[in-house]
């Protein structure tokens, strides 16, 4: 297996497949209401907000992906959903989707030699990090705000 399929692999069993831990991502997200999804519980993020914080990073990591300098993403790192809207909170959740498939795609076209190639970054402030490691730790990031949104869940519903 080569580490495109592995990779993929990996990403697509945490979102809709059987991970290890639990339940996949799309499997908590489909128990968000949009009432839910807005409401602040203590000084925690919503979980609109934190819909949004995954798009932007899945968006940063393709652009990592694609060679171009590691910054933050260019939506913003916390993007503000503004006011409750559910058109948007459908949306918001649609753009995940997407930005999934697109990302599984750029990970399927990777060169394969590159994969221990480190990444891009100017800024000389994180140790070098190599693609390989990016998409791992990209993977570990969702499963964390996986888990905080589930919690977030059982907080508002008891």
């Amino acid at each position: 297996m080569t580490i495109n399929e592995k990779l993929q692999q990996e990403l697509e069993k945490v979102l809709s497949g059987q991970p290890w831990y639990g339940e996949p991502i799309y499997a908590i997200l489909d128990k968000v209401t949009f009432e839910s999804a807005y409401e602040r519980t203590g000084r925690a993020h919503t979980v609109v907000e934190v819909i949004m914080h995954m798009v932007s990073w899945t968006e940063e990591v393709i652009d990592r992906l694609n060679e171009k300098p590691a910054s933050l993403p260019v939506s913003g790192d916390w993007p503000q959903p503004g006011e409750p809207n559910e058109k948007k909170w459908k949306m918001w959740i649609d753009d995940l989707k997407l930005v999934n498939v697109n990302l599984l795609q750029t990970i399927r076209d990777f060169p394969e030699n590159k994969w221990d190639e480190p990444i891009i970054d100017e800024r000389e402030t994180e140790p070098v990090t190599s693609y390989k490691e990016l998409v791992y730790g990209f993977i570990q990031h969702q499963i964390y705000h996986a888990g905080q949104i589930a919690v977030l869940l059982r907080a508002i519903n008891g």
